[in-house]
């Protein structure tokens, strides 16, 4: 066991490397600016849309374009907005956040094009269950000596969701509850176990309806709680701000229980971690969107790319914002105990947010990303694989919260990786195709918002 830990290590060290961040953030750059910058130009425009698309109308698909959204959005909001934003803050200083802004802006061209090639190039099966993501769009939008890429991105979506989808989520659900409430692991286990079978036996539109009801509450909730934070902190926001911008491009110096951080390590954590929150790249969250009933590929683009921007530019800088203010990244910490700290010193019953946010969040992410694994079943074993990754699914949870998952970890990180490399070359391939439905699109979407 030991050498295959040091063996995917060496290789998370290599799939997570410069290179990688490199081509995330240049294929999202040339993304843009083939847009012509469109994603940050229209961004009024897309929430617009998506209010619009709380209704569904009489396109082909199964769920509405919002709940589309929100089932992205339970997957992406998760650990990586309270646990993940430590962490960068942690290893790479307060500038790790400035490049998590910018991982994210680039990563809304990335987003938009992503679930324009989902809607566009999505397959229907014989019961009227619609499919679609990197595998179909490199299916069939790519020759045929390319569809090797497709599988592999399926294989590796369909084995990193039993990770940091399932496994992961549980197991830091049943840590946070049981240290903030006292909660058994056993009991956390069993409440997961029933809820999450509930809801994804019952099929997309129940995880839709469900992500629907949850994911708007739990943001908008967290939101309100993070921004009364700021406004009794309002006076030294302005310090905090001007912490983020120095440290971004000079660097921490050693201070209280951090150990520093240069330029590079605040880039690099900064935006490993916002890829890792927004997902902006690994090719999950068009899974979701082809779904969307719409004949718009364009559309549903415009209304992914706010995912995004949701995760990202306003919950991760909310927490990000709490841990500067309270000054506890100064302490050593990281991670969710780093977040809990931050909340309780500068509120009473801060641990108790950050819990119930943790388990909240963590609950959607193994809802949306069940979806996204079925679909990479799917796509190997058509509608008989359905059920049998169903119960599979709902019996990893339990085993997930009670086991040691540093090598699960490890391992669903590296996944995510390798899934990301098919996606981004295919969007490359690909961008000529969304540049074009951009061209011929956008002016009749924007008339319509």
């Amino acid at each position: 066991m030991e050498y295959v830990s040091t063996f995917v290590n060496t290789i998370n060290g290599i799939v997570w490397g410069p290179l990688m961040l490199v081509l995330i953030l240049g294929t999202g750059a040339y993304l843009m600016l083939g847009l012509k910058l469109m994603p940050l130009l229209n961004i009024g425009t897309a929430f617009r849309l998506m209010m619009k698309g709380r209704k569904s109308g009489n396109d082909e698909g199964e769920i509405s374009p919002f709940q589309a959204l929100m089932t992205s959005l339970s997957a992406t909001i998760g650990t990586g907005n309270i646990a993940g934003v430590a962490t960068a803050i942690a290893l790479g200083g307060p500038g790790a956040l400035f490049w998590m802004w910018c991982t994210a802006l680039v990563g809304m061209a990335t987003k938009y094009a992503e679930a324009v090639c989902a809607v566009h190039y999505r397959e229907q099966d014989a019961e009227g269950n619609f499919s679609g993501g990197p595998m179909y769009y490199i299916k069939n939008g790519l020759s045929p000596k390319w569809r090797w890429l497709g599988a592999c991105f399926a294989l590796f979506g369909a084995m990193a969701g039993f990770g940091i989808g399932n496994t992961v989520q549980a197991n830091s659900v049943a840590d946070a509850m049981q240290g903030a409430f006292g909660v058994p692991v056993w009991l956390s286990a069993l409440v997961m176990f029933v809820g999450v079978a509930s809801v994804i036996l019952g099929g997309v539109k129940r995880v839709a309806n469900v992500a629907g009801f949850l994911v708007p509450f739990m943001a908008v909730t967290y939101l309100l709680l993070g921004v009364a934070i700021l406004l009794m902190n309002l006076s030294a926001l302005p310090a905090v701000i001007s912490l983020v911008l120095d440290s971004a491009f000079n660097g921490t110096a050693a201070v209280g229980g951090f150990a520093g951080a240069g330029v590079a390590a605040a880039i690099r954590f900064g935006v490993a971690r916002g890829i890792f929150s927004n997902e902006a790249g690994l090719g999950s969250a068009p899974i979701a969107h082809a779904a969307a009933k719409t004949n718009s590929p364009v559309r549903q683009g415009m209304i992914a790319m706010l995912g995004t921007f949701i995760d990202t530019i306003l919950v991760c800088s909310v927490t990000g914002f709490v841990i500067l203010l309270s000054g506890a990244w100064q302490t050593g910490e990281s991670g969710a105990a780093l977040s809990t700290v931050a909340f309780e010193s500068l509120i009473p019953g801060g641990h108790y947010i950050v819990a119930l946010g943790l388990a909240i969040f963590a609950f959607t992410t193994m809802l949306g990303w069940s979806y996204y694994s079925e679909r990479c079943v799917v796509y190997f074993f058509g509608p008989s694989g359905v059920m049998p990754f169903r119960v599979a699914w709902v019996l990893a949870i339990p085993l997930g919260a009670m086991a040691n998952l540093g090598f699960i970890w490890l391992l669903a990180d590296t996944l995510n990786a390798l899934m990301a490399i098919p996606n981004l070359i295919a969007l490359i391939l690909l961008s000529p195709v969304v540049f074009k439905l951009t061209k011929g699109e956008l002016a009749l979407v924007k008339s319509s918002s």
